[in-house]
């Protein structure tokens, strides 16, 4: 905890030099950073309310009122009674304020332009990348929507490692998960059929937030495999959405049967195979994890349920 603590300082402190969060002119202009946020708002939702800013800023009332005050005596903002609520004043732009804004604005723009020209292609995906995960994180996932597409390059491979990182922190399974992991997905990859099996992500604003594999085992038997949610996005229905992708793409090549493999101990997730119409039908208890752990398979039949 001490560590994550100063490194998150340490970036705060980085990040508030880098965007001159404290400059008394942000970017050159007449505005300090708060200033400038603020007209953001305003533009972008003009006319708005105090108390509409308040929320969506987080702000102080009083403080709000003040910075309301200065933009105002700077004729960069106007508040006007209307006819059906005379208690409300919303706040408008005024051409001068507009053209605060846009200056602004542009200049911000131009900023991270060139932070983005120094990087490669690839750095920018990777920026881009940690930079909304970091948001996903901090915000609880927000309210951001999620959408189920194919896997990229590379990407399967990621599923294979996250899930032993998470399975390790989570459960303790070590080195003999991340093995089978890693072996199903490499004979994923290597005798991949595209019209009988697929790999699909789970994204949200570009970052993965689960995953799952569906493959042909033969005998018009289909197996649901590693599937996971990342910890910011549960709660969202990605599993349930990522296992009806995989009982539809089943359904519609005309597999006889999903099956997977879990544990006993994956409360969740034998829930989520439980309301997707899986029943478990098998036990087994081993030990390729390193502990003796209970597995369970479990079945979907499709033609009868078609």
């Amino acid at each position: 905890m001490d560590d994550a603590i100063d490194s998150i300082r340490t970036f705060n402190r980085f990040f508030t030099h880098h965007v001159g969060a404290i400059d008394a002119r942000f970017l050159d202009t007449d505005a300090n950073l708060p200033e400038a946020r603020l007209l953001f708002e305003i533009a972008r939702h003009e006319p708005v309310m105090a108390n509409a800013l308040q929320s969506a800023l987080g702000l102080d009332r009083g403080y709000l009122s003040r910075m309301i005050v200065r933009l105002e005596k700077r004729g960069w903002i106007k508040r006007c009674r209307t006819d059906a609520d005379a208690r409300g004043r919303p706040i408008h732009l005024t051409p001068p304020g507009r053209a605060a804004f846009n200056l602004i604005d542009l200049r911000q723009r131009t900023a991270v332009a060139q932070d983005l020209d120094r990087l490669s292609p690839i750095e920018r995906i990777d920026l881009v990348e940690c930079l909304t995960k970091a948001r996903l994180l901090l915000g609880h996932g927000g309210g951001a929507d999620f959408r189920i597409r194919p896997a990229r390059t590379g990407e399967a491979s990621q599923v294979a490692a996250r899930q032993s990182i998470l399975y390790a922190e989570s459960h303790g399974w070590g080195r003999g998960l991340e093995i089978l992991e890693a072996e199903t997905t490499a004979a994923f990859l290597r005798d991949f059929k595209p019209d009988r099996e697929q790999c699909w992500v789970a994204d949200i604003e570009g970052v993965m937030a689960g995953a799952v594999f569906l493959t042909d085992e033969g005998r018009s038997r289909a197996r649901l495999r590693l599937l996971h949610v990342e910890p910011f996005a549960r709660r969202r229905g990605l599993g349930d959405a990522l296992v009806r992708e995989c009982i539809r793409f089943a359904r519609e090549k005309e597999y006889a049967q999903i099956t997977l493999w879990t544990h006993t101990v994956l409360d969740a997730a034998r829930r989520l195979y439980a309301r997707n119409g899986f029943s478990c039908i098998s036990t087994e208890l081993h030990h390729e994890f390193g502990q003796p752990v209970q597995g369970e398979t479990w079945r979907l039949l499709l033609m009868a349920a078609s």
